[in-house]
């Protein structure tokens, strides 16, 4: 029988009796695995060899993780030192406990999280008690992280763990799976009684080259066989993000209806943001609770003197013959404060003001799909970045009913087709409402934005003399809709599913 060179030599380090691994193969004949590997398909294919496969899942601690074996776990470092305070007694001060632990920055926050739920103790109001019952030398997640740093990478089910505790520390970070395909070669019968009786093997050319071609030498030689369906090692290749592709498909559409796209500054003067939309300043988002402020430069240098004359003006006397305004402080250094805008309808007021493009004569249509920043909590439908479908149009006798039709217009170019609308409160808009879809996989209904008619206390100091209606909608949450995901941050951020994203076909 007459086999290629790398067919011969798989043979001949195989056994009949016992299975033997690619890897070991490729070490026992010098040559690559992927070379082996292609051999032992062919070899298949011929019945010479059987083939089998499994996965293997090793596990390893991240370094985060071997730091914590090291110095332990912060909610153990947390209780250790709540217990030294005396909080197994009475109360104690929690920053005093977290300056004695040595915990620091993210560690603090990680620390919190676990203590209650592992049963050391309880925090409230800022005070910390610690239960004199609780053992952190029982500590599974602890005792785990001992076992597994003095073993290094090693297969799952070659550690005394329990599988949820595992579970557990790879979802805090402290851990890594890494799953192998290994495949075993075995002789047949078949290949057993060629050897017997002798292999030849036979020179083969794996591509032609130029040389091949003008010596003629293509005619006398033997060229290698390919099997297209033996598995290749997997390349993952660029491509534009699913979330990128929809907002240039939103531009695309907005542009198709009509409308020219805004740009301005992610850094911008709490002014803009939030004063030229008649928010007042004692309004609770405007707190260091639910902004990000800017520690260096913290205040714009520049300011339209006029227009915060007449901003200012609106805030504390209204507009017009009923105007009221707030009567609540307002000062011009907390407007020139600078912070990450909370929502892209700063680049907006830029726009009716002038002051970026300079005067906008009706009727007009402007958009933005940027990205914007808020200090919200964590969860399946905020994060704390992410890019709003920002829009205005600018004519006379504007009413909710056009305001209607532009959403349903637009979502119907997504096959969105059954928008709710819910009415809403806005400083800046009067009438206001919220608009929702409903979810395609759960059935929930889905906040995806927020619009309304602009209040004549926000045109009247913009120098706008008619009706502007507006909007802010999720890019995110139309994903939501489009595609059926349940979790935003599935999408894009620290959790991203790259897998998810590979898999999900785009829709157009």
């Amino acid at each position: 029988m007459q086999l290629k060179e790398s067919q011969a030599a798989v043979l001949e380090a195989a056994s009949a009796d016992e299975a033997t691994s690619v890897d070991a193969v490729a070490e026992a004949t010098d040559l690559p695995p992927e070379t082996v590997t292609g051999a032992v398909f062919e070899l298949e294919e011929e019945g010479l060899v059987a083939v089998e496969e499994r996965v293997d899942e090793t596990i390893s601690l991240t370094d985060e993780g071997v730091t914590y074996a090291d110095e332990r776990l912060p909610e153990v470092r947390l209780y250790e030192a709540a217990v030294d305070a005396g909080a197994t007694d009475e109360p104690v001060q929690m920053g005093r406990v977290i300056g004695a632990s040595g915990l620091e920055g993210a560690a603090v926050d990680i620390a919190l999280s676990n203590y209650a739920r592992k049963g050391y103790g309880s925090i409230d109001s800022g005070e910390i008690t610690a239960d004199s019952d609780a053992d952190p030398d029982a500590d599974a997640e602890a005792g785990a992280l001992e076992t597994l740093v003095d073993v290094g990478e090693t297969p799952a089910d070659a550690v005394d763990v329990d599988g949820e505790v595992v579970d557990g520390l790879e979802r805090r970070g402290l851990l890594e799976r890494a799953e192998s395909t290994v495949r075993e070669v075995t002789l047949t019968e078949l290949a057993v009684t060629e050897l017997m009786a002798g292999i030849e093997t036979a020179e083969t050319v794996g591509q032609v080259t130029p040389e091949l071609l003008t010596s003629g030498e293509w005619e006398d030689v033997e060229f290698a066989e390919y099997n297209v369906e033996a598995d290749a090692e997997r390349f993952e290749g660029g491509r534009v993000h699913i979330l990128r592709q929809t907002a240039e498909r939103v531009k695309e559409t907005l542009v198709g209806m009509g409308f020219q796209e805004m740009e301005g500054p992610h850094v911008d003067a709490d002014f803009w943001i939030n004063d030229c939309l008649f928010m007042p300043q004692d309004h609770p988002a405007r707190t260091h609770w639910d902004r990000f402020a800017l520690e260096a430069p913290t205040h714009i240098d520049e300011l339209p003197a006029d227009l915060v004359t007449a901003v200012e003006r609106a805030h504390r006397e209204g507009v017009g013959d009923d105007g009221e305004g707030y009567h609540s402080p307002w000062d011009e250094d907390f407007a020139r404060a600078l912070a990450l805008r909370g929502h892209t309808t700063s680049l907006s007021t830029r726009y009716l003001s002038g002051e970026q493009i300079g005067e906008i004569e009706p009727p007009a249509r402007f958009f933005s799909v940027e990205k914007v920043y808020r200090n919200d909590t964590l969860d399946p439908t905020h994060l704390l970045e992410f890019f709003q479908i920002e829009g205005w149009v600018m004519a006379e006798d504007l009413s909710v009913r056009d305001l209607m039709g532009t959403f349903e217009e637009f979502y119907a170019q997504f096959g969105i087709t059954d928008i709710e609308f819910k009415p809403h409160y806005n400083p800046y808009t009067e009438p206001s409402f919220e608009l929702f879809g409903t979810h395609p996989t759960t059935g929930e209904l889905v906040e995806i934005g927020n619009s309304g008619i602009f209040r004549e206390e926000m045109l009247e100091p913009l120098g706008v003399e008619c009706d502007v209606m507006a909007w802010g909608l999720a890019l995110e949450r139309l994903l939501m809709l489009m595609y059926g995901f349940e979790d935003i941050r599935d999408i894009h951020g620290t959790l991203c599913d790259l897998k998810l994203l590979r898999e999900t076909e785009v829709t157009y």
